[in-house]
């Protein structure tokens, strides 16, 4: 069952920056269908990462990806309406789904683990910090978002070596690749 999480966890989340990346300097339409197509492997390849991560106590991992469900939600709506409606209250709600979930994964791995002892819980927050303030910004259209996605990549890298899950590491460095050129391509003017 693990190999079947790894695989379908890493080849959705993989698809995710692929297609994110691939919109970057695209027109318009081309653009939005991208991100949206990338949005929505976004969020069909969380469940399989949030059970590995529950399953090897990543407490603080897991419960950012479990919380950061509702932003996936958020980047694809907002994807979608091409930016263009306002969100205020869902950015609201999503706000507090994912840090309600990120103050509960934080203070249960601090809890029981004694407070951060361990190796896999640095590189869990660096996975917390990337996922959080680089899904809020591409979720708004910052493409700085970019930078905060290669911290979480090397950082769940990391993790995944350190647990031995080697498809999900491999799947991590290829992702970073792809973030690394949607950064690039972001800071380029965008065709009309």
């Amino acid at each position: 069952m693990e190999l079947i999480l790894q695989i379908w966890g890493g080849l959705f989340y993989l698809l995710n920056k692929a297609f994110f990346a691939i919109a970057e300097g695209r027109p318009k339409a081309t653009y939005r269908s991208l991100k949206v197509s990338g949005w929505v492997f976004y969020i069909l390849g969380a469940p399989a990462w949030v059970t590995i991560l529950i399953g090897h106590s990543n407490w603080i991992a897991a419960s950012i990806e479990a919380g950061g469900i509702p932003a996936m939600f958020l980047g694809l709506y907002n994807a979608y309406h091409s930016n263009k409606k306002t969100t205020d209250h869902l950015n609201f709600i999503v706000s507090i789904c994912t840090y309600g979930s990120l103050i509960l994964g934080l203070s249960y791995s601090l809890y029981n683990n004694g407070g951060i002892v361990s190796l896999s819980q640095v590189l869990e927050i660096g996975v917390m910090i990337g996922f959080l303030l680089g899904g809020f910004l591409l979720a708004k259209g910052n493409s700085l978002g970019w930078l905060f996605f290669m911290l979480m990549n090397l950082s769940m890298a990391g993790l995944m070596m350190v647990q031995g899950k080697s498809i999900l590491m491999v799947q991590q460095l290829m992702s970073l690749s792809f973030v690394v050129y949607g950064f690039l391509k972001s800071q380029r003017p965008r065709k009309l």
